[in-house]
């Protein structure tokens, strides 16, 4: 097992290597002068050549590309992701910030996603008939419906019609944490419908074709109870496939974020990277995109671990 670890943990290093050097090389091939959109932003006057070359030398964008790419590398490994274009803070501080609140609500929403979706497949897969069809029915209009119409549809009904939540904001958990539950729970839940509906399939999917292997009629033939071979036997062998839909989903979910955070205004990650983005500001947009990345890396290598504690033939190919 230990071995099998190992081997993933240095194919996700290499990959990461990768997508760095792929970020690096796309961020310098955009169109535009970083030193120029500084002085001038958008649809300014001309700056002068000695404020540029000033700007350059202070950016480091007079050095060669090899140079430009030893210092971007060495900064990640340091934790240094650069300085904002707009007010010179630190990438990193403000990653730190609000990375937390946006993995919150992914966590929640995949958290949601499994504790509902995985009984709600197995329940459709033994039972069959109008349960089927009717849990078909319901993960059918969570897949076709967009997220930003679940969450304005929350907020609208459980917000402003019942009052059970706030319509939005933000409230620290060491300051509120009563307050903060209640507002982290409707954007979680807006984020995990379609997931749920997901998850939910696979699991049905994945059940009605364990459940008729050999090994599953050897253990009812042997005296095991129905609700003791579906636990050990089905459920188990059904997870693997559930897994690689939640660790390829995590990363639809931090994408998503976007438009629930937007919605609910919740100061996350993916607001931050909508601003960077509106007002060129390239090392906030970097380092994000820095982060997401490696965070998708380190989720693949998660899962993939996760088949060999699930399925010992994984770990033994």
């Amino acid at each position: 097992m230990l071995r099998f670890v190992l081997k993933r943990c240095l194919l996700g290093l290499f990959l990461a290597f990768i997508v760095l050097t792929l970020i690096f090389l796309s961020l310098h091939l955009v169109p535009g002068d970083p030193a120029e959109i500084i002085l001038t932003g958008e649809g300014g006057g001309a700056a002068s050549p000695e404020a540029l070359a000033k700007v350059r030398s202070e950016l480091g964008l007079d050095q060669s590309l090899w140079t430009q790419y030893v210092q971007y590398l060495s900064g990640i490994i340091s934790g240094d992701l650069g300085s904002s274009f707009r007010d010179n803070s630190a990438v990193t501080a403000a990653v730190a910030e609000r990375l937390p609140r946006t993995l919150e609500l992914v966590a929640v929403a995949v958290l949601l996603a499994l504790v509902v979706g995985i009984p709600l497949g197995s329940l459709a897969a033994k039972r069959g008939g109008v349960v089927d069809a009717a849990i078909n029915l319901v993960t059918s209009t969570g897949i076709s419906v967009p997220v930003y119409v679940i969450g304005t549809v929350f907020v609208l009904v459980f917000s402003l019609k019942l009052g059970w939540f706030p319509a939005g904001g933000y409230r620290p958990a060491e300051a509120d944490l009563a307050g903060h539950l209640q507002r982290v729970l409707l954007p979680a839940l807006a984020l995990s419908f379609g997931i749920i509906s997901v998850v939910s399939r696979m699991t049905r999917s994945a059940v009605l074709e364990v459940i008729g292997q050999d090994y599953v009629r050897t253990a009812k033939a042997i005296g095991l109870s129905g609700p003791t071979v579906f636990r050990k036997h089905v459920l188990r062998g059904s997870l693997n496939p559930v897994v690689t839909v939640v660790g390829l989903q995590v990363g639809t979910l931090l994408g998503s974020t976007v438009l629930v955070e937007r919605i609910f205004n919740w100061p996350g990650l993916s607001g931050l990277l909508v601003e960077s983005v509106l007002q060129r500001d390239y090392p906030v947009v970097q380092g994000i995109v820095i982060v997401i990345s490696v965070i998708f890396i380190l989720i693949n290598i998660i899962v993939d671990i996760s088949y060999g504690m699930l399925d010992p033939r994984v770990r033994t190919s």
